[in-house]
């Protein structure tokens, strides 16, 4: 194959490998391919997921989100509670120094309420991340009709949740 077919391959194949990956930066921290499951239309909820590293010697704390999405947006989380699963709204969430929080499936998750309308996969939607250190960082949050590999699956031993 010639430089040529091999730069033009490589050109037509970059935005597929990249599709799905997308990251931010702010400060210390490191938030990794914001995403959310694509919904029926008439679902009045959403709810996104990420993971959010912290490269620095200090914590850092999630304290909010907004989008123009949503007319509500609160950080929940699942818990263990009488031996069933429940989602509770919770006022923070510490990121630590040189460690990683996941948003994911049956963990902490940013939920959207009262939704202007519900996304279709393949779109992308604003999200704006509020955190104590590192200020807002606003994302866009991809939804995919599944979960992204090793996310929210049957390997790792905790399951799905839809909202």
């Amino acid at each position: 194959m010639t430089f040529k077919k091999t730069l033009l391959l490589a050109a037509l194949l970059a935005p597929t490998l990249f599709a799905h990956a997308h990251e931010y930066d702010a400060g210390e921290l490191h938030i990794e391919h914001p995403w959310s499951r694509a919904m029926p239309p008439s679902a009045p909820t959403a709810a996104a997921y990420f993971v959010v590293h912290n490269k620095g010697s200090e914590a850092d704390r999630l304290l909010s989100a907004t989008s123009p999405h949503a007319d509500k947006v609160e950080l929940h989380e699942h818990v263990h509670a009488n031996g069933l699963m429940k989602m509770q709204e919770v006022q923070d969430v510490e990121i630590p120094a040189g460690g990683e929080v996941r948003f994911e499936p049956m963990g902490y998750h940013v939920m959207l309420l009262e939704l202007q309308q519900q996304a279709k996969d393949g779109e992308r939607f604003a999200l704006t991340l509020n955190f104590e250190n590192s200020g807002p960082v606003e994302v866009e949050v991809a939804v995919q009709s599944e979960a992204p590999g090793g996310v929210g699956g049957h390997g790792n031993g905790r399951g799905d949740h839809q909202h």
